[in-house]
């Protein structure tokens, strides 16, 4: 059964049944995704050891070097509104919804970040679509080495 959903006066139907949504959203992985899997791949190369979702820190970074005291977060595009990127799109269906979720996870993120810089630590966000392409991600984990170098 498809849902209707109305908004500023057009009708737009959801392809999927309201079941069919469901199982969908419930696949959505947000541990050892493959972004998240090729930075630390990424970073072990480099030399760095670290822990992973540290439940004791704000937004439980995905990735962290407690020796750097460096958090990074690797943030998936559409999830976490990655401004001018291709794959920051928002749905039609259901669409202020969809916009409160959005607003409410970049609160979220701004908020854990400023609380972890305001502890001491260091933080980074590495976009999922910087992970696509090697030379992007080595650029742009070589910029979190320098930083990182540059404060110890």
């Amino acid at each position: 059964m498809k849902k209707i959903y109305k908004e500023g006066g057009t009708v737009s139907k959801d392809r999927l049944s309201e079941e069919r949504r469901s199982w969908n959203m419930s696949r959505i992985k947000n541990k050892n995704t493959s972004p998240e899997l090729r930075v630390r791949k990424t970073l072990y190369s480099m030399g760095y050891r670290f822990r992973l979702h540290a439940k004791d820190l704000p937004g439980k970074p995905d990735i962290i070097m407690r020796k750097y005291k460096t958090a990074i977060f690797v943030h998936g595009c559409f999830w976490h509104r990655h401004k001018n990127c291709k794959d920051c799109t928002t749905p039609t269906g259901n669409r202020n919804f969809w916009l409160e979720k959005f607003e409410g996870n970049v609160k979220r993120d701004r908020k854990n970040q400023k609380l972890l810089r305001n502890a001491g630590w260091k933080v980074f966000v590495v976009w999922q679509c910087e992970t696509e392409k090697p030379e992007k991600l080595n650029g742009k984990l070589s910029m979190i080495k320098n930083s990182i170098q540059k404060d110890s």
